[in-house]
């Protein structure tokens, strides 16, 4: 084990944050270690003129960390859950997920109301096909329109007036100080959040044993088995970015109960499942409700937003 942990980490303001925050974390239980961050600027960041979908989709996010890993530039990444893909490449796992954030929704607009005082034909922007699909549900009127960039860039649009509201994530908006009298936190009746969506997660190479036993005490079990669920589930589905799908795990006692949904991109077609039981078969729970969707309709609404898509039961072992 080296006496110095590198961390790969993308170089926005928020991911700088939570590898920040990891690094704290490890130091606290090794007060000789030292950390540093090798911060990395990714496709997907470079990328900003054009939908997260039409791109390849969140695994450009993580990619080039990967690399760093491989390479021996780095030693772990650090990631926003819901941008780790169902299924992570040979040779790595996820060695610790963090205890959660709010997993909400947030609508920012200067009035900090709801999606239902939205004047008519209100514009809307986010990068996210669940959002949209989400807000067309309910208000199919809205001009919905995406919006990319990190969260500063994405305020300014807003405060620039470009657009009426914008919808973040609640974990973001809280990490950066940023949660005001502007932001309406949705919930999650309203807007399904994204998989895994205020959880952080960290990525080691998987023959790396030493680091991973030392990342396993971040390890927090409630997050754990909410996020297996979800991450499940969408492994089921074979889930995407270019699919809207949203999936959110409670745990109530010894009880988890998993709310997921998939739907057309225009909000009209939609399925929702949901399941419950011990919290220790959360993957199974996920799988259940993946099945269930895939059979009350959702294998037709996947197969037409993505024809290359091949939703399979199987599910990341590596959480």
């Amino acid at each position: 084990m080296p006496a110095v942990l590198r961390i790969a980490t993308r170089a926005s303001a928020l991911a700088l944050w939570q590898s920040r925050h990891v690094a704290a974390r490890l130091s606290a239980l090794d007060t000789d270690l030292e950390v540093e961050l090798v911060p990395i600027k990714t496709q997907g960041d470079r990328i900003i003129d054009r939908p997260l979908a039409a791109i390849g989709g969140k695994g450009l996010f993580i990619k080039e960390l990967e690399i760093a890993m491989s390479e021996g530039r780095a030693d772990l990444a650090v990631h926003s859950m819901k941008d780790v893909p169902a299924e992570l490449p040979d040779g790595f796992v996820l060695a610790a997920i963090l205890e959660r954030e709010d997993p909400r929704d947030v609508l920012v607009c200067a009035a900090g109301s709801g999606i239902d005082a939205l004047p008519p034909g209100a514009r809307v922007g986010t990068s996210s096909l669940r959002r949209r699909s989400q807000l067309l549900m309910r208000r199919p009127d809205l001009d919905v329109r995406d919006l990319r960039g990190n969260v500063p860039t994405r305020l300014k649009r807003l405060h620039d007036g470009d657009y009426a509201a914008i919808i973040l994530a609640a974990a973001g908006l809280r990490r950066l100080e940023l949660l005001d009298g502007d932001c309406h936190c949705l919930p999650v009746e309203q807007m399904l959040p994204a998989v895994g969506q205020g959880a952080i997660g960290i990525e080691c190479r998987a023959d790396d044993a030493h680091l991973r036993e030392r990342l396993a005490a971040l390890d927090h079990a409630e997050t754990v088995a909410r996020v297996t669920a979800e991450r499940a589930m969408n492994a089921c589905l074979g889930g995407s970015c270019q699919v809207p799908i949203a999936g959110h795990a409670r745990i109530d006692g010894g009880t988890l109960t998993l709310d997921g949904l998939v739907a057309g991109v225009d909000g009209v077609q939609v399925v929702r499942q949901t399941a419950s039981g011990p919290v220790e078969d959360a993957a199974a729970i996920g799988r259940e409700v993946g099945a269930a969707m895939l059979a009350g309709g959702a294998a037709r609404i996947l197969a037409e937003l993505d024809p290359d898509l091949d939703p399979d039961p199987g599910l990341d072992r590596d959480r």
